[in-house]
C-alpha cells in the first residue's frame, strides 16, 4: 500500500468546557474509540460551569481516558499518525489540559500535534457517520456557548456569515430552566417538559424580523420575555412557558439557516453542537425543507463535545501537513 493510500490513525483529545473527551479515529472518519466524561454532576448545583472544578477535573480523567481510548480501539501510541487536540475556543484552563497532553504525546513519541478549532471541528462531526464532506454547505452551529451561522467551503475555510449578538440559544435554555426550577442542563429538560404541554399557545413574540442579508441571532429579549410573563403569571403552567420559549428559541434558526442556504445558492445544510441533539430541532428543520434541500446532523453523542471530531477533522490538516508548533497556546476565543 502506498503511503497516501496508508490508514493514518489519530489520537484526538478534547478539552474545552465540561466534558473531558478521548478518541482514536481512522482515516478521519472510522471511530475506533470515543470516551467521554462527563462533568454535568460536579456543576449542576451552581447551574453552570465553575471554571476552576471543570479544569481540575480534566486533569483527573485525561490520562485514564487516554489509556481507556487506546486500549478499546486496540492500539497503541506506537500505532498513532497524529495527535489532536482543541486550542480554541473555549476555558483557558480547561483547554490547557488536553493542549499540553497533546504536546506531551507528540514530543515523545515524535508525530505531529495539529491543534483544532473546537467550532470547526463541531461542524466536522456529522461527516464521522459513513459519508465524506461535500463543500460547499451552510453550517449551524448552536451550543450552550455558540450560536453561528457559516458558509463552509472547505477544511479551514468557514467565514462567518451571522452569529448571536448577546446570549447563545443553549444559554438561554439553561436560564429558562433554572428559572422555572428544572434542573440543570436546561435544554433537555426544557424539550423534555415542553412535550407534555397541553396548551401550546404563542405567549412570546417573534425574534427579530426575516433577514435580509442580516443573519444574527438574539436571545436576550426572549429570555426577559419568558421571566417577565412568569412574574405577571407565577400560577401560569410550566410546560405551557417551556413549550412556547422553545417554538420562539428554535424558529429563528430554522428561519435564518434556510434564509441564507435559500439567498446564497448552497442547499446543503450541517447543523451542530450540543442544541443540535433537540428533537424538536430537528423536526423543524425536516418541516421546512423544501425539495432538493439536503440537511444534515449528527447523531446526539456527537452533538456534544467529543474527541472523535477533534480527531476527525485533524485528519486533513494531518494529511496536506498542516502541523502545530508545540509552542501554540490556548484562547478563550475563536
Amino acid at each position: 500500500m502506498s503511503a497516501s493510500n496508508r490508514e493514518v490513525t489519530g489520537l484526538g483529545l478534547e478539552s474545552s468546557c465540561d466534558e473531558t473527551s478521548v478518541s482514536v479515529v481512522v482515516n478521519g472518519r472510522e471511530i475506533l474509540s470515543n470516551l467521554i466524561f462527563s462533568q454535568i454532576d460536579l456543576h449542576r448545583d451552581y447551574f453552570g460551569v465553575v471554571p476552576e472544578i471543570a479544569s481540575r477535573a480534566h486533569l483527573e480523567a485525561i490520562n485514564g481516558l487516554v489509556d481507556g481510548a487506546l486500549k478499546e480501539a486496540g492500539v497503541s501510541f506506537a500505532d498513532l499518525d497524529y495527535v489532536a487536540a482543541t486550542q480554541r475556543p473555549g476555558l483557558v484552563g480547561s483547554l490547557l489540559v488536553a493542549l499540553q497532553s497533546a504536546k506531551a504525546i507528540s514530543y515523545a513519541m515524535n508525530i505531529p500535534m495539529i491543534a483544532v478549532n473546537h467550532l470547526e471541528a463541531h461542524l466536522y462531526a456529522p461527516f464521522l457517520e459513513g459519508r465524506e464532506p461535500e463543500y460547499p454547505y451552510i453550517g449551524l452551529l448552536v451550543s450552550g456557548g455558540n450560536t453561528a451561522l457559516y458558509e463552509v467551503r472547505g477544511c479551514g475555510d468557514y467565514p462567518l456569515i451571522g452569529k448571536t449578538v448577546d446570549d447563545a440559544v443553549g444559554e438561554a435554555f439553561d436560564k429558562v430552566a433554572k428559572l422555572l426550577d428544572l434542573g440543570y442542563p436546561g435544554g433537555p429538560a426544557v424539550e423534555r417538559l415542553a412535550r407534555t404541554a397541553v396548551r401550546r399557545g404563542k405567549l412570546f413574540p417573534k425574534i427579530l424580523p426575516d433577514p435580509d442579508g442580516d443573519y444574527r441571532f438574539s436571545y436576550s429579549g426572549l429570555k426577559t420575555a419568558v421571566i417577565q410573563y412568569r412574574r405577571a403569571h407565577p400560577e401560569a403552567d410550566a410546560a405551557e412557558i417551556v413549550h412556547a420559549f422553545q417554538e420562539r428559541a428554535l424558529e429563528i434558526l430554522v428561519r435564518r439557516v434556510y434564509a441564507a442556504s435559500r439567498e446564497l445558492g448552497i442547499p446543503r445544510i450541517v447543523v451542530a453542537g450540543g442544541v443540535a441533539a433537540n428533537g424538536r430541532l430537528r423536526e423543524m428543520l425536516a418541516e421546512s425543507r423544501l425539495k432538493g434541500e439536503e440537511v444534515i446532523v449528527a447523531s446526539p453523542v456527537l452533538c456534544t463535545d467529543n474527541a472523535a471530531m477533534v480527531a476527525g477533522i485533524a485528519y486533513h490538516y494531518f494529511r496536506r501537513g498542516l502541523y502545530s508548533p508545540l509552542d501554540i497556546d490556548v484562547r478563550a476565543r475563536a
